[in-house]
């Protein structure tokens, strides 16, 4: 006689109280009233496929995760106040500048152009608004590797301008292609980013 499932069981080690770190980040999820301008500019920004949509929630990727991002669809609600504590950006990460540069130009041709475009240090960044006024962050690291973008945050340079120095992203296409290095592209300018901390990021 075969042995029941309850007698095949291997019994596993006691599960204990590790200090564990997420494997990935996966998606987040948005609340709107504004339900399909937010899917098109979504769909538009982040070059994502739909893959639910009955109306009420929508989900999307950009890579061979199952979602990425939802958006819920909620009739009537209420802008939050500028003064309201919550999410103030989200960020995402190109592998070049050249891809960087490619997604502003693709954007700039729809009519979506950055109200940030800033050189934090650590990472090139252009920031845009989304329908809802959500700001998402699109960027390029500054550096070869994690380590040297990490040690910059520990740099004299940083702790005196944490913030960054704005830049005009059509000027930096032209110098781009024009040939002049990333590494002298990449690196930030003498200079501070007018504004507050909260405004600039």
């Amino acid at each position: 006689m075969d042995a029941t499932p309850e007698m095949r069981r291997t019994p596993r080690e006691p599960v204990k109280p590790d200090t564990v770190s997420p494997a990935l980040f996966a998606h987040f999820v948005l609340r709107t009233s504004n339900f399909e301008a937010m899917r098109t500019w979504y769909k538009t920004v982040l070059n994502a496929r739909v893959v639910h949509d009955n109306g009420t929630l929508c989900f999307m990727t950009y890579d061979d995760e199952h979602h990425r991002l939802a958006l819920v669809n909620v009739p009537e609600l209420q802008k939050p106040a500028a003064d309201a504590w919550g999410l103030n950006h989200i960020a995402y990460s190109y592998r070049t500048m050249r891809d960087l540069l490619s997604t502003y130009v693709r954007l700039r041709a729809e009519g979506i152009l950055p109200f940030r475009p800033i050189n934090h240090g650590p990472t090139m960044s252009m920031y845009y608004h989304d329908p809802d006024g959500t700001g998402v962050e699109l960027q390029v690291d500054a550096f070869p590797t994690k380590e040297a973008a990490a040690a910059y945050f520990d740099s004299d340079a940083f702790r005196d301008n944490p913030i960054g120095v704005l830049f005009d992203p059509d000027e930096l296409v032209k110098a781009f292609e024009a040939g002049v290095p990333e590494e002298e592209l990449m690196r930030r300018p003498v200079g501070k980013a007018e504004g507050s901390i909260a405004a600039r990021r």
